[in-house]
């Protein structure tokens, strides 16, 4: 049991890579849409590059979503509205004419025969309107030419025209007793009718709606069949028009979710392996070409969150609605990578990920092609992104990118302009928008992984931070040597191609631990007082020592990130404090040496070696005195050389060749500094 703990204690990171992988590879397959996929690529307007394909199963033809939009369209514009005739309505009103008419045509206005008379012409004009009936006013801008009217649960086919509406009403009485020479009597008639006449019928929504979605479910998604064997398309023949629908019907049914058991488990099974597949080939090129970054975890862990993410949102946004599958900024997963790794490794996850979603997206010939070159643009235009102009100049390329290729696809499939959909236009330009979300979304990561960008460095390279002006006033000494050395550190690190935004911020903070006790450093010392003259040698190291421990406590407490605090950690690596060390020497012949050693690591990339270097040439220069070109040259040569016999640069991945380069720049610069002129001969 214990060798088995200890076993996993010792490989855990290897563990850890495993269920990383394991877990990777399940949530995309998961994701995955749940059938087959077709087994052939076709495209509208090329030849068919395959043998004769007969029908291997009966199936329907599927109807385009166009073709169903429009018997929908024509559906809901042929539909007649439902409207109710309301009898309880035309029964009130008879019995108020009885109540009314009195009040209006008095006994002793009118006589008996002729209040008869009229009361028998205002019934049958009640008679003539109620057998159509009123229509009631807010329903009169919704009448059609053609209605269904529904009385007494039986619905007939009506005129609409043939509904009196309130504002009409008085024309018809007019009309009416101009026929029947009652014209003189016109005023008593529209106040009875005034009082008395309501609206009866009204539109029916809920029935309307029903009827509508009843004639709507009954619309078929197909056309016809195609039975088993049947010749579907030839070979070289184009596919175009007729056959065209009958592919992509044959494509649904074999990418349709009616799997029996078994199928679905094959189709499982093949999606794994290849999934596995794009990713054992992301680690084995990690492994390869960039070990730094497959042996941390949380790198490996940031590369297959992103490549998980992008297929989640993908996957999501095609079973929604796979139009909008260029909306999805696909390429911002470059942009990031390039911006806390490098452009090749950020163009290798891309090209991956890309293949993963072709099993997902529709087209996937043209998806894959386009996502490509835009990849490979957004790797190549991506420069230095914490200038605001550059990443829109970029997206603005990518969105270039997208259009140019949708056309280009489009006349290779149409052989024309015609029928072009403006709307993926829009789709890119909102495509362009979301990329620009890259520098928010680079602010996220960072807090959450750790990682640096070069947005971040910029801001703390700023000598008007908090924690650089707080060096600048107590150790000023110390500020302008950090300065120095940020400055010989970026030249070097530009000449062999290092990180020289990196190796600068960790320059100016590198020496930040000598703020606690900054006139024991000769650099901050204005007097020809030297506090190290009132104490033992072995107190004067351990202060000397101690700037590197504190640097790092005070680093963490202002939240610098650990890539900056590695600098600090590892600008003297296990180094002799040489000075003090030979003082207790003469006291003391048997010190141990290990007193007197900085606690390292030793550096452990090109950047941090860097800064080792320029830190001791820069210190130990002021030393000199009246430098030449050879006291120079012989001075750096000398100083490196003692670095690398103590096997300061072991785990640094750094080759002779580069450190050659190095010196050669510091070289350079300390002779511009110091002014030196070329010695003509005499």
């Amino acid at each position: 049991m214990g060798k088995t703990l200890d076993g996993v204690y010792k490989n855990q990171s290897r563990i850890y890579k495993y269920v990383l992988y394991l877990l990777t590879v399940g949530c995309i397959v998961f994701f995955f849409p749940k059938g087959g996929k077709f087994k052939y690529e076709f495209q509208k307007g090329k030849p068919w590059q395959y043998e004769n394909l007969y029908a291997p199963f009966d199936f329907a033809i599927q109807k385009t979503q166009e073709d169903i939009a429009l018997e929908r369209s024509d559906i809901e514009s042929e539909q007649i509205d439902y409207f109710v005739y309301n009898h309880e309505i035309v029964s009130q009103v008879y019995q108020n004419l009885e109540t009314t008419f009195p009040k209006i045509f008095s006994e002793d206005k009118f006589n008996a025969r002729s209040r008869g008379i009229l009361k028998e012409v205002a019934k049958a004009l009640l008679d003539t309107i109620y057998n159509e009936g009123v229509l009631i006013r807010s329903d009169e801008g919704i009448l059609k030419e053609r209605i269904y009217l529904v009385q007494n649960s039986e619905a007939q086919r009506f005129m609409g025209r043939d509904l009196y509406k309130m504002g009409s009403l008085n024309d018809t009485i007019s009309k009416t007793l101009a026929k029947k020479s009652l014209r003189s009597y016109e005023p008593e008639f529209k106040t009875l009718f005034f009082e008395v006449i309501r609206p009866n019928v009204t539109y029916d929504e809920v029935l309307t709606k029903r009827e509508l979605e009843e004639a709507l479910s009954e619309v078929s998604t197909t056309r016809g069949n195609v039975d088993e064997g049947k010749l579907i398309i030839a070979r070289g023949e184009v596919v175009e028009a007729e056959n065209l629908k009958i592919l992509d019907s044959l494509k649904a049914e074999y990418e349709s979710e009616l799997w029996t058991d078994n199928n679905y488990y094959f189709i499982l099974f093949g999606y794994t392996i290849l999934v596995a597949l794009v990713l054992m080939m992301l680690l084995l090129f990690l492994k390869k070409y960039r070990a730094e970054v497959f042996r941390n975890n949380v790198k490996v862990t940031f590369i297959f969150f992103n490549i998980l993410l992008m297929v989640l949102v993908t996957t999501l946004v095609v079973k929604y609605n796979e139009s909008y599958v260029f909306v999805v900024p696909l390429c911002i997963m470059p942009l990031i990578l390039k911006t806390f790794f490098d452009a090749r490794l950020g163009l290798f996850v891309h090209v991956l990920t890309v293949l993963i979603l072709g099993f997902v997206v529709p087209n996937s010939f043209e998806y894959i092609f386009l996502q490509i070159i835009a990849g490979i643009v957004t790797i190549l235009t991506v420069s230095e992104l914490y200038k605001r102009a550059n990443l829109f100049i970029s997206v603005g390329q990518i969105t270039l990118i997208y259009i140019v290729g949708y056309f280009a696809f489009h006349i290779i499939h149409e052989g024309n302009l015609d029928n072009v959909n403006w709307y993926i236009f829009g789709f890119f330009f909102l495509n362009g928008m979301i990329t620009l979300f890259a520098q928010p979304l680079i602010y996220i990561y960072e807090k959450i992984f750790g990682m640096v960008s070069d947005v971040s460095l910029l801001e703390l390279s700023d000598t008007n931070s908090r924690l650089l002006k707080e060096l600048s006033n107590k150790a000023p000494g110390t500020f302008h040597h950090s300065l120095q050395v940020a400055n010989l550190a970026e030249a070097a690190a530009n000449e062999i191609g290092a990180n020289a935004m990196l190796v600068r911020v960790g320059a100016l903070y590198h020496d930040i631990g000598k703020m606690n006790n900054p006139t024991f450093f000769t650099e901050n010392q204005v007097t020809n007082i030297n506090p190290h003259d009132d104490i033992e040698p072995k107190e004067s190291a351990k202060i000397i020592i101690n700037h590197v421990i504190e640097g790092i406590e005070m680093a963490r407490k202002n939240n610098l990130p650990d890539r900056v605090i590695d600098f600090i950690r590892t600008h003297h690596g296990t180094s002799l404090v040489y000075y003090f060390y030979k003082k207790e020497l003469e006291k003391d012949p048997e010190v141990k040496m290990s007193k007197f050693q900085y606690p390292g690591p030793i550096p452990f990339s090109k950047e941090t070696a860097i800064l080792m270097m320029s830190d001791a040439v820069e210190a130990a220069s002021k030393s000199l005195n009246n430098p030449t070109y050879q006291i120079i040259d012989e001075f750096i040569d000398k100083i490196i050389a003692g670095q690398m016999n103590n096997k300061q640069f072991l785990n640094a991945n750094i080759t002779f060749k580069e450190i050659e380069l190095i010196k050669k720049v510091l070289k350079q610069k300390l002779t511009n500094i110091y002014h030196l002129r070329i010695e003509y001969p005499e």
